[in-house]
């Protein structure tokens, strides 16, 4: 049983793939890379949503498999909820984690620790060739610490301490790069959408 999800974040396929196992255990996740001269779309929705279900109906048309595609960002509190949508994007062209988090880092210098709540947002489509679609989303509470810890995870996570570890690590929280997967599976943004879409996706391919 194949899925196509529309990413070539290889840490993001991986954890796709074992969360939608609990449910479809014989489900495979195909990412961009197993496509060949596949075209991304443009994301500029102004929601996660409109760019999650942007990107799953692109991946359904390039395909024909039934399709995934999530949008995600972090939304900083004393940023008035930026970067968001533009998360990925915070520093300009060409993509980069390191110059996100430093410019991250930079804006929110002079920010005191009381006021560097933040959260994680997740929207994560699924669309079916037949054109059934779903739309999910999940959130992460926390803050934002001061300097990267951590080597796991991908974009803001060496900067992000989510609530539920916050009292960890000599009061200084465990950041999301510093969680084992299974662990961050089960308190992610992204996980929690993705338990929550889960049991339609298997009820869709059992019925396809």
């Amino acid at each position: 049983m194949k899925v196509f999800l529309a990413s070539g974040n290889a840490k993001k396929i991986g954890e796709m793939q074992r969360i939608l196992a609990e449910h479809v255990p014989d489900v495979e996740v195909l990412g961009i890379a197993d496509v060949p001269g596949y075209v991304e779309p443009v994301e500029d929705q102004p929601t996660f949503e409109g760019n999650a279900l942007l990107k799953a109906r692109a991946g359904v048309a390039a395909t024909g498999l039934p399709s995934v595609a999530d949008d995600s960002g972090l939304c900083v509190d004393a940023l008035n909820g930026m970067p968001g949508v533009l998360s990925a994007r915070w520093s300009g062209p060409p993509k980069s984690d390191d110059r996100n988090n430093e410019l991250l880092l930079a804006q929110l210098h002079d920010v005191p620790d009381e006021r560097r709540g933040a959260h994680f947002a997740c929207a994560i489509a699924w669309v079916m060739p037949d054109g059934r679609e779903r739309v999910v989303e999940g959130r992460m509470a926390g803050r934002i610490i001061r300097e990267p810890r951590g080597s796991g995870g991908f974009g803001y996570d060496v900067l992000f301490v989510a609530d539920e570890h916050s009292d960890a690590a000599d009061g200084r929280g465990f950041t999301s790069a510093e969680l084992d997967p299974a662990e961050k599976d089960r308190i992610s943004h992204r996980g929690r959408a993705l338990r929550e879409l889960a049991p339609h996706v298997a009820q869709d391919l059992a019925g396809a």
